[in-house]
């Protein structure tokens, strides 16, 4: 790797730095209800959005009541957009006079940007019109990211009170995590961005003529170029801010007009990890213990470096069997060197790489090149990463309450081992929690490994694999990952545009989404109920480094044994093999 490469790493890492303290104590005090910088430019507008919605901001809910709003109004949201995306050649804000999108896409694409996931069966400039990426999908992208914040904040709020039957107001969440954090800053870096050449208009496609076309006078409509138009920078600000990752144009971040430069890729990937990291911080501000929030902290950055440290130098090092080829991978003034196979080449194999890592330990999915054209292990790391529960660091707020679970897991372990009740924050961890925790953990491998089965197995499903051997098992296995997940990417190569895979993708995507938040919120209201026993010197303290290394063990462990087959069949097989190997 070149001296750029480890200096592009660093300056990430370094913007994540600066924004995590800062960022992570302003989420706190508003979470909070503490006075909060902006308080006499925001308390206006909450308080009209609650006259208007007869919200009582200062009444609580239980458990049951936050879980039931939070589905009320993600459905009311789906169907909103099914309609939009099924009436769109009646509706305005279509310059370009696209047709209706086909019911099948429209019922993928609802469920999609409603659980945050953003998996695209279609070419976005070439299906959406102006006015459904708008209504249709920006909006879900605010309100999804919206409601994981909402659900991290209450599920703080849980571990906090003791003899407590609320957690917290969802409307009042909801609403602050959009206008106090989500807004003002997609608002600042769309302007950000503009400034670097991503487009933002209302204009119909313009018609290019081809230098072929002039060279050869010719008018064929194979020489002719359809430049796009449309609200991009708005809307690449909260796909990467709320961790969606839906992008305007078919091919996302690998598109000049959505991402000039590599200014706009590290920014973008900023916004990517922004709010999981800095909700570590916000944990520890509002438990009060910042001890407990660099636990949490570390082993979501221990996690993120390490996948980053695999996939970018494996990247850089380039394809070994191209080298035998005498194609040349070393970088030089015209060459960036590395793996550059279904890369952007303008990012070089250090920004497309380290966007692959990324977009898939954030819960993002927006990637700037084809996985499927990665190594063997490079293409792995990202499938492993959503293999995690994306806890490194994870979604805008479902990162936080995954690796608390996992801590809490940790606990139960460690408790057990030293013959003590497992305690956390004070508060026991009794069977019905552990319960909760076992379905949480268990729900997305067995929805991920069934459904993969079935499409390897079932003919109409397995006709819509491009490639058979291991890599074929890996096209299909990371689909189911990363819609169970919520992701979003695509490795490629698996067609998800069919009956079958409509049709089982969205189903994947809301297992996903709401089979993990119901069991997150009832162990967070069985937290709220308990009351706290004092700390002695046998319980197991987990604000320690000691606990920081078992956190990550139980993590890797635990994942690593419920998804080895799957991983060892498909890119490990590949790798061993020498088919792409070296």
């Amino acid at each position: 790797m070149s001296w750029e490469s480890w200096a592009e790493i660093l300056f990430f890492f370094a913007l994540l730095a600066i924004s995590t303290p800062l960022l992570g104590s302003y989420m706190a005090k508003v979470y909070s209800n503490e006075k909060a910088p902006g308080d006499r430019f925001f308390l206006p507008i909450e308080r009209a959005c609650y006259r208007v919605c007869r919200i009582d901001s200062r009444s609580e809910q239980r458990w049951r009541s936050y879980i039931m709003s939070m589905l009320a109004y993600t459905l009311v949201g789906g169907l909103l957009t099914y309609g939009v995306l099924r009436l769109q050649a009646h509706l305005p804000g279509n310059p370009n006079g696209l047709p209706d999108v086909p019911a099948g896409t429209s019922f993928n694409t609802a469920i999609s940007f409603m659980t945050n996931t953003n998996w695209q069966n279609y070419t976005g400039e070439a299906t959406m019109s102006e006015l459904s990426q708008m209504l249709g999908l920006v909006w879900h992208q605010f309100i999804s990211a919206a409601v994981g914040m909402a659900l991290a904040a209450g599920f703080i709020r849980c571990l906090v009170r003791k003899r407590a039957t609320t957690i917290g107001n969802f409307w009042v969440d909801t609403i602050r995590s959009s206008t106090r954090i989500l807004i003002p800053i997609s608002f600042v870096f769309a302007i950000i961005l503009m400034s670097q050449g991503v487009i933002q208009n209302f204009s119909a496609n313009t018609v290019l003529t081809t230098v072929a076309a002039q060279a050869t006078h010719s008018s064929s409509a194979s020489l002719v170029q359809h430049l796009p138009g449309g609200p991009v920078a708005s809307m690449a600000t909260i796909e990467a801010l709320g961790d969606n990752g839906g992008g305007y144009f078919g091919a996302n971040f690998s598109n000049p007009l959505e991402n000039p430069n590599g200014l706009t890729n590290i920014l973008a990937l900023w916004l990517m990890a922004m709010i999981p990291f800095a909700f570590g911080w916000t944990y520890g501000k509002m438990i009060r213990s910042m001890r407990q929030a660099a636990v949490v902290l570390t082993a979501m950055t221990a996690l993120f470096l390490i996948g980053i440290l695999i996939v970018v130098p494996l990247e850089n090092r380039g394809n070994p069997k191209l080298s035998v080829a005498g194609v040349t991978q070393t970088v030089s003034a015209t060459n960036p060197g590395g793996n550059l196979e279904g890369k952007d080449l303008r990012l070089g194999a250090t920004g497309n790489a380290l966007n692959a890592s990324v977009i898939t330990a954030t819960s993002t999915g927006g990637a700037s090149s084809g996985l499927e054209s990665y190594t063997p292990i490079g293409g792995a790391v990202p499938l492993f990463n959503m293999m995690l529960g994306e806890v490194e660091p994870g979604g805008t707020g479902t990162g936080l309450y995954g690796m608390l679970i996992f801590v809490i897991i940790a606990v139960f372990i460690a408790a057990l081992m030293v013959g003590r009740t497992p305690m956390f924050l004070g508060k026991r961890i009794l069977a019905r929690d552990m319960t909760l925790v076992a379905i949480y953990i268990l729900v997305l491998p067995a929805t991920v490994l069934v459904l993969a089965s079935i499409s390897i197995l079932y003919p109409l499903a397995s006709s819509s694999i491009s490639t058979t051997g291991p890599h074929g098992l890996t096209e299909v296995v990371y689909a189911y990952t990363s819609a169970a997940h919520n992701n979003g990417s695509a490795f490629g190569g698996f067609s998800g545009n069919t009956v079958w895979g409509n049709t089982t993708l969205a189903f994947a995507m809301w297992i996903g989404r709401f089979f993990e938040i119901i069991p997150a919120l009832a162990l967070a209201g069985s937290l709220a109920r308990k009351r706290t026993y004092a700390l002695t010197s046998g319980t197991v303290r987990t604000d320690k480094p000691l606990f920081t290394i078992m956190l990550i063990g139980v993590v890797i462990i635990l994942v690593g044994l419920t998804y080895f087959p799957p991983l060892a069949l498909g890119p490990l097989a590949e790798h061993f093999s020498g088919h792409f190997g070296f």
